[in-house]
């Protein structure tokens, strides 16, 4: 194997200025991360961009030292720590890293190997890259939090069915459980794409929602996965069922849970960065989902989310992808591929 070099290219996110200005986010020469004993170093093809990282960005501090953001990549296996048992260098991999540690904007990154899966085979390093962050959040959502099965039954509404989240997360409900799925999106086109992921019903989060739903399911919905929780709360509490739950993968400061008090309505949170970070007993989890998920798009049951390629994995090209994610009307997933 050719020797790797000392430094690296990686695009580094600075203080928290408009997207539009160049110091935003910047092209910079780093040193090689260096590797922990469980920690592969992979050499990264593609990247995706997701809200996480907008708002991450946004969030810094105008003084704040620049970091590294991204928290999806695809791409090979170079080296690996003195522990590592799952990978080999030569190994195709996708994977979303941990927020607490530097990005996957950059040429090579250190992850630790139990937070790796292996590529699909059947999809490019593009197609993969699009995966991995949504993937765990929606199956940790489905299986984990929700308690999911195969043999589940009854309804959950999805809302913003067209976006990252939602579209894997539809799938993954529509082909591995029996629930009915409902999903929100307001315009012709990510009701389409909705409905290709695998939705029973889509409904308009723009008219009167809480009508379209009851409509549907006229004793209330058993399950509620919300990536847009602000001002919500009291609306999840008229069309939930009593003794349902609720999955956010967001916070609104000011939310009153009491309001679903009355019908004992649970609220649980999904976060996917939670093993990682914490590196819990069962961390090695997110590998082995992984490797599940490569499976299920390898036999055709799961489809790549990708939307939009940007080609240059640079300053310009994550600025165009931030910008596009950051709009609010993306569908799918945005990559940035080398």
């Amino acid at each position: 194997m050719t020797s790797l070099p000392k430094t690296m290219h990686a695009v580094a996110a600075t203080g928290s200025v408009p997207l539009d200005d160049e110091r935003a986010l910047l092209d910079v020469e780093l040193p090689l991360p260096e590797l922990r004993p469980r920690d592969v170093l992979v050499e990264v093809a593609a990247v995706s961009v997701n809200p996480v990282d907008v708002k991450t960005r946004g969030r810094r501090a105008a003084d704040a030292p620049p970091f590294v953001l991204g928290y999806d990549a695809a791409g090979t296996v170079v080296a690996v720590g003195s522990e590592v048992s799952l990978f080999a260098p030569g190994d195709e991999v996708f994977h979303a890293g941990v927020i607490t540690r530097q990005g996957t904007n950059a040429e090579f990154h250190a992850v630790d190997e139990r937070l790796v899966g292996r590529k699909p085979s059947t999809l490019s390093m593009a197609e993969a890259a699009a995966m991995p962050l949504t993937t765990i959040t929606a199956w940790e959502s489905l299986f984990d939090r929700f308690g999911l099965r195969a043999d589940s039954t009854g309804t959950l509404l999805a809302l913003a069915g067209a976006g990252g989240v939602g579209s894997i997360l539809t799938q993954l409900a529509r082909q591995l459980t029996g629930v009915t799925v409902i999903t929100t999106a307001s315009r012709p086109e990510t009701q389409d794409w909705s409905r290709r992921m695998g939705a029973h019903h889509v409904v308009d989060h723009h008219g009167d929602l809480a009508a379209s739903v009851l409509e549907l399911a006229p004793g209330g919905v058993d399950r509620v996965f919300t990536p847009s929780t602000t001002g919500r709360v009291p609306l999840f509490a008229e069309i939930v069922r009593p003794f349902g739950s609720i999955v956010a993968i967001d916070e609104d400061p000011d939310m009153d849970l009491r309001v679903l008090k009355g019908k004992s309505i649970a609220w649980l949170w999904e976060s996917m960065f939670t093993r990682g970070v914490y590196e819990t007993p069962d961390m090695v989890g997110q590998h082995d989902l992984l490797n599940a998920a490569a499976d299920l798009f390898d036999d055709g049951t799961l489809v790549t989310t990708l939307t939009h390629e940007i080609s240059g994995l640079d300053a310009a090209g994550l600025r165009e992808a931030h910008a596009i994610v950051a709009s609010g009307r993306s569908i799918g997933k945005v990559v940035v591929a080398r």
